[in-house]
């Protein structure tokens, strides 16, 4: 006789229906997991990214491939200031952490960097934790070079792999982030130092996760370590990032995600994502989950192209933004909305509808002062 078959066991086996037969899993990684938080009530993504569908290859079946993603000349560019950093043992990453982060400590003369390979995700998690414990223990410097971390997700766990973690010899843990991207005069882009913050935030937290697992806890620092090219050379810089505000955003969204098990659950028996199924039968798959699509997706997920065709096509008002949408209350398509101004429909004590009409008369007033000026003299 089989084990029973429990509720997370259902789940992998349903996921993996998801999937597709002989479909292998695409590993959810910080900076998805990022996106996927900062859009919680997006369904769609929840379930593809809890099945591991590869969404890049949905998107081209759907006959809406997306261009996002990182170029191959950034990808070498990065892998290689990345192995500049680490030479040596990791000695400059450490005098980096130690200058910006540590002064108090002894300078790291040396450090430990543990062997981390094992078998599979789980195996190298199990490595990790391990390591990090071992790491308290010895109370001095040790680099973690590429750990990897077990994060929950909705029910489901997500394994990260964050560039470094540094373990100080007071036995705290700090997460370290190595970009290609210049600071210039000792700052950067801070469009792509917030994303970058909130991919550590998310690194953060699972760091604490296996933290909490040891006693005493150790401290999971929020400051992090964000290194980069200094100016327009390729000698390493380093700046430390407070991610304390992008840690709690980032957990209170986690956790307020739906459930993939909910979502799988309402789902039609059959249904399957497979980039393998004839487009008609994998759309009508993909549009049986609801989402919520925001132009800010068209930068951080793989179906922004199909989710926004198919929302202007319904004249949502979330084609037009978060902020547009909120400020339209209960208004949802483009079409309420016009007739809304026009005032053939909606409550004129509604504010919103209020503020549409009297912005149709300000439109309308300037158009005909336009045409007056405009018009010829006799």
């Amino acid at each position: 006789m089989p084990p029973p078959r429990t509720r997370g066991t259902a789940l992998r086996h349903r996921l993996a229906e998801l999937r597709g037969p002989d479909v292998p899993a695409k590993a959810l990684d910080a900076r998805a997991l990022a996106a996927l938080a900062a859009n919680p009530g997006c369904k769609r993504r929840a379930i593809l990214d809890g099945a591991g569908v590869n969404k890049a290859a949905l998107a081209s079946a759907l006959g809406a491939p997306s261009a996002f993603g990182q170029s191959q000349f950034a990808f070498v560019r990065g892998n290689a200031f990345e192995a500049k950093v680490k030479a040596d043992g990791g000695a400059e990453l450490l005098r980096l952490v130690h200058e910006k982060l540590d002064r108090g400590a002894e300078p790291p003369a040396r450090a430990h960097v543990p062997d981390l390979s094992a078998i599979g995700p789980e195996g190298r998690s199990a490595r990790t934790a391990l390591a990090l414990r071992e790491a308290v223990e010895a109370g001095d410097w040790t680099l973690l070079d590429h750990p990897m971390l077990a994060l929950d997700v909705a029910g489901s766990p997500a394994f990260l792999e964050p560039d470094a973690v540094v373990v100080h010899p007071d036995g705290s843990w700090t997460v370290v982030e190595i970009k290609s991207f210049p600071m210039l005069d000792g700052s950067a882009d801070p469009a792509k130092v917030g994303a970058a913050a909130r991919q550590a935030a998310v690194y953060v937290l699972a760091l604490e996760q296996v933290a909490v697992r040891l006693t005493p806890a150790p401290r999971v620092r929020h400051r992090v370590l964000l290194v980069c090219p200094k100016d327009f050379s390729n000698l390493p810089t380093a700046s430390a990032v407070d991610v304390r505000k992008q840690r709690a955003v980032t957990g209170r969204q986690l956790a307020r995600l739906t459930r993939i098990q909910d979502i799988a659950d309402a789902l039609p028996e059959n249904t399957c994502f497979s980039p393998e199924l004839p487009a008609a039968e994998l759309t009508a798959a993909v549009e049986s989950v609801p989402a919520t699509y925001a132009p800010e997706c068209l930068s951080a997920c793989e179906l922004a192209f199909h989710c926004r065709d198919r929302s202007r096509a319904a004249g949502a008002v979330t084609s037009l933004g978060r902020s547009v949408r909120a400020e339209l209350g209960g208004l949802t398509t483009v079409g309420d909305v016009l007739a809304a101004a026009r005032g053939e429909a909606g409550d004129p004590d509604d504010p919103a509808v209020a503020a549409l009409r009297r912005a149709a008369e300000l439109r309308a007033e300037a158009l005909d002062r336009r045409v007056g000026e405009a018009a010829p003299c006799r």
